[in-house]
C-alpha cells in the first residue's frame, strides 16, 4: 500500500519545475511580501537613531540588494552555504536594543563594525551546532526569544510621540490605533492571502490616518526619482578602531545573534516539513546550510552599512502553503525581485515616510509574534519544574537587571554598561542554569567503539552494567539491551559493504533519566536518515521484509528515535522507559 500523501496541497516540491506563469505570479507574491517587512525593519534599527535620510535611503538599497542575492544563494544547493528551498531573507528587527545605544555613540560605522564581528557567533554555531545542542536547548533559544521582544518594546513604545512639530498628540493615539485594529483583526479573521497582507493593510490604514492629521509627510515621496541607485557616499565605513563602547555593546550584539541563529534551526526544520508532499526527518545539514547563508548575509550587511537579518519562515511557509509552489525557480525569482525593487528610489521613499506611530504598533505586534514564539519553543521541548524554573527565573533577571542601574551604581559606566543590559544577564542566566541542571543529572556513562559488528558485545555488556547500577527489573533490562542491539544494527545496514573502507568511530553516551535512560550513538554522517525509514514503515503494511526487521524492532522497543545529521556526524537519539525491581 502506497504512504499517503501528507501535505495535499504541495503542487511543486522544490526539485520540480513550475510553469513559467506561476512562478511569475507566486514570484511577485513573495517579492512584494518581503520588501515591505525590510525596509520597515531597516527604518526600525537605523531611524530611530541620529542618521540623515540620505543614509536611511542607501540602507533600504543595500538591504534588499543583500537579501535578495542570499535569497537566491539560499534556493541552490551548493553545500554548506545553502537551504535547498525557497527560503527568503530579511532585516530583523530584534536588534533594536542593540542598534540604538550603538547609533548613538558612534553612529553607522559602529554599528557596523558590531554586526561584523557579531555575526562571527552564528558561523560558529552552524560549524558545531552538533556539539552545543545540550547547552543552547530550547529553553535557552525561548528565553533569548523573549528577553529580545521585552528589552526591545521600551525603545519602539518610546517612538509613539514621533511626530512633527505642532502635530496633534491625538492624531500620534489615532494612528497608531488604526494600525493596531486593522492588522490585527485581518491577521485573526481574514483567511489566506489577505492574511499576509494584514501587515501591510493595517500600516496603509495607519498612514491614512495620520495624513488627516497632518502627521504624514509626503515631499520627500513626490521627489524621489522613479529609478535610480542612491550614491555610494552615504555608505559611512566601519569603525576599525573599537573602544570601550564597543566592547561594551558587543555582548549583546552577539547574545542576539545567537539567538536568531538558534531561532533558524527551527526554521531550516519547518521549511524542510512545509515543502515536501510526504513526511520526511530533517536534514540538519542543510539546517546548517541556513544558519551559514544567515551568517553571510549579516556579514555583507555589516559591510555594506544596513540591518541585521533573519530568515522570513513565516512569510515563506504561508507562501507556500497558500500557492502548493515550492519549486526552488521561485525563489530564484523573488531574490532577483527584491534586487530590481531596490533601484526604485520613490518606492522606498514611500517606506521610509511611514510616521512614527504608525511604525510603533506594526512592532508592537512583531514583538509579540516573537515574544510568544520564545514562549512557544520553551514550552515544545517539555516544561517540567526544572525547566519552569530556569526560563522563570532568567527572564524575570533579564527584565529586572534591564530596569534599574544597579550594576552601574555598583561597578561604574562602562562595567555596569556591560553587565546591565537585560538581554545579556538574562541570556547569561538562561545558559548557566542550563549548565547547571546538565552537570546535576546523573553522571552519562560512554563507551567508545568502532561501528561494526564487533562493538555489539561491548555495548550489551555496557547497557547490562547500566541497567544493574538503576536496579531495573529484568524485562526492562532486555528491552534497554534490546534497543541497543537493533540501534548498533540499523546503522550497521546503511554501512557500504566495501571491505577497504576505513571502519568509523562510534560513541554511545548513556544518560540516566527519571524513570528511563537515554541513549546517544554519535557516528559519521550518511546519506540515509533514520528516522525516515522509521516514518516510512508507520505508513506500511505490517508485512515487514529481511531488511526492515530492525527498524521495527527498534521502534518497538524504544519510546523515541530521533536522526539528526549535521555535516561530518550524525547523532541517534534513543529513549528507553524501564522500571526498578520490586
Amino acid at each position: 500500500m502506497a504512504a499517503p500523501r501528507v501535505n495535499e496541497h504541495i503542487r511543486y516540491e522544490p526539485d520540480e519545475p513550475c510553469p513559467l506563469p506561476l512562478m511569475a505570479a507566486v514570484a511577485v507574491q513573495g517579492a512584494a511580501l518581503a520588501v515591505t517587512p525590510i525596509a520597515l525593519q531597516v527604518l526600525v534599527n537605523f531611524g530611530v537613531g541620529v542618521v540623515e535620510a540620505s543614509y536611511l535611503t542607501w540602507a533600504v538599497f543595500m538591504a534588499l540588494v543583500i537579501n535578495g542575492v542570499i535569497t537566491i544563494l539560499n534556493t541552490a544547493r551548493l553545500g554548506q552555504f545553502s537551504v535547498g528551498h525557497p527560503l527568503m531573507m530579511g532585516s530583523s528587527g530584534a536588534f533594536v536594543s542593540a542598534s540604538v545605544p550603538a547609533l548613538m555613540v558612534g553612529g553607522p560605522a559602529l554599528a557596523s563594525s558590531l554586526i561584523i564581528v557579531g555575526s562571527l557567533i552564528q558561523f560558529a554555531l552552524a560549524r558545531w551546532l552538533s556539539l552545543v545542542r545540550r547547552i543552547i536547548t530550547p529553553v535557552v533559544a525561548g528565553t533569548m526569544q523573549m528577553l529580545i521582544a521585552l528589552s526591545v518594546a521600551p525603545p519602539v513604545i518610546a517612538r509613539l510621540g514621533d511626530i512633527p512639530a505642532g502635530a496633534p498628540p491625538l492624531g500620534a493615539l489615532a494612528a497608531a490605533g488604526a494600525t493596531l485594529l486593522v492588522a490585527l483583526t485581518l491577521a485573526m479573521r481574514s483567511p489566506g492571502l489577505l492574511r499576509l497582507w494584514s501587515a501591510v493593510i493595517g500600516i496603509g490604514a495607519g498612514c491614512v490616518v495620520a495624513a488627516l492629521f497632518g502627521i504624514y509627510d509626503f515631499g520627500p515621496v513626490a521627489a524621489a526619482p522613479w529609478w535610480g541607485l542612491p550614491h555610494w557616499r552615504s555608505w559611512q565605513g566601519v569603525d576599525l578602531t573599537p573602544g570601550v563602547e564597543f566592547w561594551t555593546l558587543l555582548p549583546i550584539y552577539l547574545v542576539v545573534f545567537l539567538a536568531t541563529g538558534v531561532r533558524g534551526v527551527d526554521d531550516g526544520f519547518v521549511m524542510q516539513r512545509t515543502a515536501r508532499r510526504r513526511p520526511r526527518a530533517t536534514d540538519f545539514r542543510l539546517v546548517q546550510g541556513l544558519v551559514n547563508t544567515t551568517w553571510l548575509c549579516n556579514l555583507l550587511s555589516g559591510i555594506a552599512g544596513t540591518a541585521p537579518v533573519t530568515s522570513y519562515s513565516s512569510i515563506s511557509v504561508a507562501l507556500i502553503n497558500i500557492t502548493g509552489v515550492a519549486s526552488r525557480s521561485t525563489g530564484y525569482a523573488i531574490g532577483a525581485l527584491m534586487v530590481v525593487l531596490a533601484m526604485l528610489p520613490k518606492l522606498i521613499a514611500l517606506l521610509l515616510a511611514i510616521p512614527g506611530p504608525v511604525m510603533c504598533a506594526f512592532v508592537m505586534i512583531l514583538l509579540g509574534l516573537i515574544f510568544m514564539e520564545g514562549a512557544r519553543t520553551v514550552v515544545q521541548d517539555g516544561l517540567d519544574y526544572r525547566k519552569a524554573l530556569a526560563a522563570g527565573v532568567a527572564v524575570l533577571a533579564g527584565v529586572a537587571v534591564g530596569n534599574s542601574s544597579v550594576f552601574t551604581d555598583l561597578l561604574g559606566d562602562s562595567w555596569g554598561r556591560l553587565l546591565g543590559s537585560g538581554i545579556t544577564f538574562g541570556t547569561a542566566t538562561a545558559i548557566l542554569l542550563s549548565v547547571l541542571m546538565e552537570l546535576t543529572n546523573p553522571r552519562a556513562r560512554r563507551l567508545r567503539a568502532e561501528l561494526a559488528v564487533s562493538a555489539l558485545t561491548p555495548i550489551d555488556r555496557f547497557l547490562s552494567q547500566l541497567a544493574d547500577s538503576l536496579g531495573w527489573n529484568q524485562a526492562s533490562t532486555e528491552r534497554l539491551r534490546s534497543a541497543g542491539e537493533e540501534t548498533l544494527t540499523s546503522l550497521l545496514g546503511q554501512e557500504d559493504e566495501d571491505p577497504q573502507a576505513r571502519p568509523r568511530r562510534l560513541l554511545v553516551t548513556a544518560r540516566p533519566e527519571s524513570g528511563a535512560v537515554e541513549l546517544e550513538f554519535v557516528a559519521a554522517a550518511e546519506e540515509e536518515n533514520l528516522e525516515d525509514r522509521l516514518a516510512l514503515l508507520s505508513n506500511q503494511e505490517e508485512e515487514p521484509n529481511e531488511d526492515e526487521i530492525s527498524f521495527r524492532l527498534l521502534r518497538h522497543y524504544a519510546d523515541s528515535i530521533h536522526h539528526r545529521q549535521y555535516r561530518g556526524i550524525y547523532v541517534v537519539t534513543v529513549r528507553v522507559r524501564g522500571s526498578r525491581q520490586e
